[in-house]
């Protein structure tokens, strides 16, 4: 298995940042051209990885869909940091910390309109880690 670890900067704001590029250059250069599956893999507590549209409102709609969820308000026993930061310790229970995808032919098999995206509504960790693993 071949891994490597990528960072994202989040900035101190929720985002969606897209990882797909970075998933991509790494899923071609592992896998030498063939197939297998590539793990994205964020050890935080407090993000996810989502296989999503982009670019056409549903990184936005995501987040408003998160806020009415999981709203940044004093109602979480985790209390520490920002207001409202217990709601990032329950984001990975919605928004997986993880996605396999397969790759053929050196090329990661997402659908017409997805995207590899990095989820973080933590405002308090502006960088953060993505390992990648191939497993040919």
């Amino acid at each position: 298995m071949e891994s490597q670890i990528i960072r994202v900067r989040t900035g101190g704001r929720e985002s969606v940042a897209d990882i797909t590029g970075e998933c991509a250059q790494f899923a071609r250069s592992a896998s030498g051209g063939g197939d297998g599956l590539l793990h994205v893999f964020v050890p935080h507590a407090t993000a996810g990885v989502a296989l999503i549209e982009l670019g056409a409102g549903s990184d936005s709609d995501l987040l408003a869909a998160l806020a009415d969820l999981l709203p940044a308000d004093d109602r979480w026993q985790h209390a520490h940091g920002s207001r409202g930061h217990g709601r990032t310790h329950v984001l990975p229970a919605f928004v997986a910390p993880y996605a396999t995808i397969p790759v053929l032919g050196g090329r990661l098999a997402l659908g017409t309109w997805q995207s590899v995206a990095l989820i973080d509504l933590n405002v308090d960790n502006p960088d953060r880690q993505v390992r990648l693993s191939f497993l040919g």
